[in-house]
């Protein structure tokens, strides 16, 4: 038995290892001047979110132009000519499309770009019985079991079979029961859900 134990530790450590290391990777490719989110790579998946930094570039136009456009907490931006704007649910082509529109009462024919330049919107927090907890970018196809790995595993008293994860859903907010042990044994691998953005797992 404690030989069996001996070996999923290690190959638990190992696939963790892997994942962070993959992690790196990424963050240092961003860190390269990849981590802007151009409007065109999100066109069809990304939704602009409170506390995402946003570029406005108005072709030809630099005092309609901006950087650093924070999202507030209400989901709107504060945009030359047009005041408040709604962005928290749009792409960054839904949102360019809106500000075009507005702008065509001011310039002719306005050509407008949108870049999320920090998709601040995009976390995931996990707390409880883990090696580290706290808040973490959510990486593209981010899963339940990744997440974990993400965080440095489980500590010794960690209820694997009771972890929760919270989610906020319009009106409400929704709990999932996940069993660590029955997603690593093949039993419940629907349960290893793709994280969403504010998804909150506890560790009890």
């Amino acid at each position: 038995m404690e030989r069996a134990a001996w070996k999923k530790s290690i190959l638990f450590a190992l696939v963790a290892g892997c994942w962070i290391f993959g992690v790196a990777a990424s963050g240092v490719a961003q860190d390269k001047g990849t981590q802007s989110w151009s409007a065109r790579a999100q066109a069809l998946e990304y939704r602009i979110g409170a506390g995402d930094v946003l570029e406005i570039t108005t072709w030809k136009e630099p005092e309609l132009s901006r950087r650093d456009i924070l999202v507030r907490m209400d989901g709107k931006i504060s945009f030359p000519l047009l005041g408040d704007v709604a962005a928290a649910g749009l792409t960054p082509v839904e949102l360019t499309d809106t500000i075009q529109k507005g702008l065509k009462n001011y310039v002719t024919s306005p050509v407008v770009t949108v870049t999320v330049t920090n998709p601040g919107s995009q976390r995931i927090y996990i707390l409880g019985e883990v090696a580290r907890t706290g808040e973490y970018p959510l990486i593209k196809n981010l899963t339940v079991l990744q997440a974990f790995a993400l965080a440095g595993g489980f500590t010794q008293w960690a209820a694997k079979d009771e972890i929760i994860l919270l989610r906020g859903e319009p009106g409400r907010e929704k709990t999932y029961k996940i069993n660590y042990k029955d997603i690593v044994r093949g039993r419940s691998t629907e349960n290893n859900l793709p994280l969403q953005a504010n998804d909150t797992i506890v560790v009890p």
